[in-house]
């Protein structure tokens, strides 16, 4: 009885229709957003930094293939950059909007060490809108085509972008509730002392009981605020909250476009009235005619199209649920051994410091020391000393490097210590391993030595 009525209830909702003009909004503002990205990319010299100088990457397990492209790399950020315009204006927008997917996710599968959870947040906003009908109202193609120009949608297209905005504030809440967030004010008591010099309130930082307020504050605010949204009535008062702490967040960490991403987002919780004024003064600075902006007209799957979707996006959100919580099949702490951590939203938990010095031995008794100058940049050095499965790839960057060099049957050996939250610095990997031997898998890494400590909660 129960299957049976959650089966109508499902049912009935696939068949609600809302107003197109919110999801209308948010493609303009994803395709301004995404657009002002990648040209903030160019501009400050990064596509080259990042993708063409360095003279190795760090490739995601099972994406192996997928490296910078040389000096077409910045016909990739081309690319992303005119599909981001095209589907802003909506145009041609289902093509573009597998391109910018495409793109924009093989730039962020590139290097590991440029990973950011706002790059995994955008690949996966641009994969849900290749099949949302958001140019089905105020786009170039509802203009062109006027046999697709709508007023209404399903709601669950709307819905889905909501949806997955939830997903990531309240499990970056459920994240922040481990001791040294919540009872050390870590990382938070390290962080905010660097930034004394902010005129008016720098002075507060150096107090220990506003690295508290920061680190609760954080907490309740990635708990409550999507389900704040939400709710009519107090949905005013936490835009301004959205608002407040992102642009705070902005001035005090440099986490570059993130903020303005989630202000941006959180508009789409807005009422129809809201999107439909907004719609409208555009409409107004561009002359656009009243008839275009009220088409009377419901945009509809076919049977087979809305049960693809819907089946699609089922699958989608139950893996967005699960995926996250992979780190219970470790044994460990997950911040010492990162196993499970990307891709599960863990926004700035934690400030992990270190240096790894690696030692290369060979059968016939020649043994180095290794100067990670000569392989790496300063960025991917930094990032690869404190976490295990780049210490790996790296090793095995090495053994390849000193095999065609005529070492014999080279042996790589790590020398690592890092500091988590302040910490006393400790060693990360077993130096006695040889992990030139060791392969990637998503199996337990054995070579990773114990915390010595603990780290209550989620």
């Amino acid at each position: 009885m129960m299957v049976t009525d959650l089966k109508t209830s499902f049912s009935s909702y696939l068949n609600q229709t809302s107003s197109a003009a919110a999801l209308a909004v948010f493609r303009m503002m994803f395709g301004v957003l995404m657009m002002i990205s990648m040209l903030r990319f160019w501009y400050k010299g990064w596509i080259f930094q990042l993708y063409i100088e360095p003279k190795h990457h760090f490739t995601f397990y099972g994406f192996e293939w997928i490296k910078p492209l040389g000096p077409y790399t910045y016909l990739l950020f081309i690319v992303a950059m005119l599909s981001a315009l095209f589907i802003c204006i909506g145009l041609f927008y289902r093509g573009a909007s597998i391109l910018f997917f495409l793109s924009f996710t093989y730039i962020e599968l590139m290097d590991k060490t440029t990973y950011l959870n706002h790059y995994y947040f955008i690949s996966l906003l641009s994969f849900l809108l290749i099949f949302l009908p958001a140019n089905a109202y105020f786009s170039v193609d509802a203009w062109r085509k006027p046999s697709i120009n709508s007023d209404k949608i399903p709601s669950w297209c709307t819905d889905s972008i909501r949806l997955l905005v939830v997903i990531l504030y309240f499990y970056a809440g459920l994240a922040k509730l481990n001791s040294d967030w919540l009872f050390h004010a870590l990382p938070m008591k390290i962080w905010l002392p660097a930034k004394n010099d902010i005129p008016l309130i720098g002075g507060l930082f150096n107090e220990l009981w506003v690295a508290y307020l920061f680190s609760w504050i954080a907490c309740l605010y990635d708990l409550s605020i999507a389900f704040l949204l939400l709710y009519k009535p107090t949905r005013k008062l936490a835009f301004l909250s959205v608002v407040t702490f992102h642009l705070l967040t902005s001035l005090l960490f440099p986490i570059g476009m993130f903020p303005y991403i989630m202000i941006g987002t959180a508009m789409i919780f807005f009422s129809t009235g809201f999107h439909q004024a907004l719609i409208g003064k555009i409409a107004a600075i561009l002359t656009i005619s009243h008839s275009f902006l009220t088409p009377v007209r419901t945009y509809s799957f076919s049977k087979v199209q809305q049960n693809l979707a819907t089946g699609g996006l089922l699958i989608f959100f139950s893996f967005q649920l699960l995926f996250p919580f992979r780190y219970l099949l470790y044994p460990g702490e997950l911040f010492w051994t990162e196993e499970g951590y990307r891709f599960s939203w863990r926004v700035m938990l934690m400030e992990k410091m270190g240096a790894a010095s690696f030692i290369v031995k060979d059968e016939l008794g020649k043994i180095i020391e290794v100067d990670n100058e000569e392989f790496l940049t300063p960025q991917q050095e930094k990032m690869m000393a404190t976490q295990p499965d780049m210490m790996l790839q790296y090793a095995h960057i090495l053994k390849e490097h000193y095999e065609i060099a005529g070492f014999k049957n080279p042996e790589i050996y790590a020398d690592t210590y890092v500091s988590l939250n302040g910490r006393i610095g400790k060693a990360l990997i077993d130096p006695t391993v040889d992990l030139s031997k060791e392969k990637e898998s998503f199996r337990p890494k054995h070579w990773i030595l114990p915390f010595q400590d603990e780290i209550k909660g989620l």
